[in-house]
């Protein structure tokens, strides 16, 4: 059990005792009637229980549907009844919405009101990322933008500035140092850690497995941030993958390029980068990318760290290289050039699962390739480098002739599987060319459907 305190709407909760797997969506509804709040997917995709979560860092939304109550806590929440003043003053955006047609049957407006307040205290104006996790079907997103641009020029409303005054530095029962984490799961091996329980939390809300021990490491600043030295960037396990996004776009536009199209706002809100790494997914997004700009991977247990490289932590669909009680600290890029480009193929251009994730980083020197890591996700039961293709391009003229013939060689590296989302020929064919998509934009080529016109 935990205790949990936090602002809700502005006024002061205090829980004790709360289950820790309690989601903020189901308490909202069944303990406080606050009904404003809509359970449409229940596992972060629709975007109809958003949510606006402040704490030091600003304001975020976020999914309620995967929120634990833990995780809230020394933050505030404004749902779509705080968004709205204490005398029942419209936000602008409420009001834009209203003024310009943004709601047909209402279930989905609430969660566009959190995701267009979010981004209005801000000062974003990039509606359609900000708002590509929440869907409409009833409307149509030509008022719903309309709406927001006619609001940004408001000004943020005075109510909307007040919860972090009023909120103080609350004590906490969970661990809130590395050192502490660190004893208390050699402690409980079996225990599970939940970062942004973007997967986690549809353990609970799908699978209804019970979670046994928890421990939330979202109070555990060591544990976040980013550091970029002459030699490396270290990004710590509790980065959110929003964060992550914009302080690497600086020096890997590609894999920033490809972040924008990695869940939706409120999941890059919630989701953090040692997550991705450490649930072993075969299909996660960033560590096709970090393999191929080579990371290593930081693991602790108890007083004891190790490093390795990131594509040995894989070892097989579900195995990973981590001894129980042993936790991912952080990850490292080495510092270097930027040859890397990241495509990403799926069903839906926003907010869907990759069928083929390719990341690919060649080096070349005088017309001849000197080095080369390729690595795929949605290939294999891992996130996994192309090693025969490699080989094939490594000492090899930077040519067409020899990237076709690099390309045949995906077969011998993958045997991918057939599901609803790609065949295996299909699969296989995409990868092969994605290199040859590399090759040509290498050259010069236009070849991003976002950039190429008739």
């Amino acid at each position: 059990m935990a205790d949990v305190s936090f602002l809700l709407n502005g006024e002061l909760v205090r829980l004790d005792g709360i289950s820790p797997t309690t989601t903020l969506l189901d308490w909202l509804r069944e303990s406080r009637g606050l009904t404003g709040t809509k359970e449409g997917c229940n596992e972060g995709d629709c975007g109809a229980c958003t949510v606006m979560v402040t704490d030091g860092d600003g304001a975020r939304a976020l999914n309620a549907c995967i929120l634990f109550l833990p995780q809230l806590h020394g933050r505030a929440v404004r749902t779509v009844e705080g968004i709205a003043g204490p005398e029942g003053q419209l936000h602008p955006v409420q009001q834009a919405m209203v003024d310009l047609h943004g709601s047909q049957c209402g279930f989905c407006t609430p969660g566009f009101v959190a995701s267009m307040a979010v981004a209005h205290m801000a000062g974003a104006t990039d509606y359609d990322d900000k708002l590509a996790g929440n869907l409409c079907r009833c409307t149509g997103y030509a008022p719903i933008i309309r709406a927001a641009e006619a609001a940004a020029a408001a000004p943020v409303p005075d109510w909307m500035a007040e919860d972090l005054a009023a909120l103080g530095t609350p004590g906490s029962d969970m661990p809130e140092t590395v050192e502490a984490l660190a004893e208390w799961y050699l402690a409980h091996p079996g225990a599970t850690l939940i970062a942004g329980a973007t997967d986690v939390g549809l353990w609970v809300t799908k699978q209804f497995r019970p979670l046994g021990p928890v421990a939330f490491l979202n109070r555990i600043p060591e544990l976040a941030g980013i550091t970029v030295t002459e030699d490396a960037i270290r990004i710590g396990a509790m980065t959110t993958v929003t964060d992550f996004g914009a302080a690497i776009a600086a020096h890997h536009p590609g894999l920033a390029e490809m972040i924008r199209r990695y869940g939706s706002t409120q999941v890059r809100n919630a989701a953090t980068i040692g997550g991705n790494i450490a649930n072993g997914s075969p299909i996660g997004d960033s560590p096709p990318a970090l393999i191929a700009l080579g990371a290593t991977l930081h693991l602790r247990r108890g007083t004891k760290k190790r490093n390795l490289p990131l594509e040995s932590f894989f070892l097989d669909y579900g195995k990973q290289d981590r001894n129980p009680g042993e936790f991912v600290e952080a990850v490292s890029i080495p510092r270097q050039p930027d040859r890397l480009k990241c495509y990403k193929l799926s069903k839906r251009f926003d907010q869907d699962i990759s069928a083929v994730l390719g990341a690919l980083s060649v080096s070349v020197e005088d017309g001849r390739v000197t080095a080369a890591r390729i690595a795929f996700g949605g290939m294999a039961g891992i996130p996994k480098r192309a090693s025969a293709v490699e080989a094939a391009l490594v000492g090899q003229p930077w040519s067409l002739e020899t990237v076709t013939a690099a390309a045949a060689k995906m077969a011998e590296d993958f045997t991918p599987l057939s599901d609803m989302r790609a065949s295996a020929e299909y699969r296989l064919k995409a990868a092969s060319n994605m290199l040859i998509r590399y090759f040509h934009e290498d050259q010069g080529t236009a070849a991003n459907v976002l950039e190429v016109s008739a």
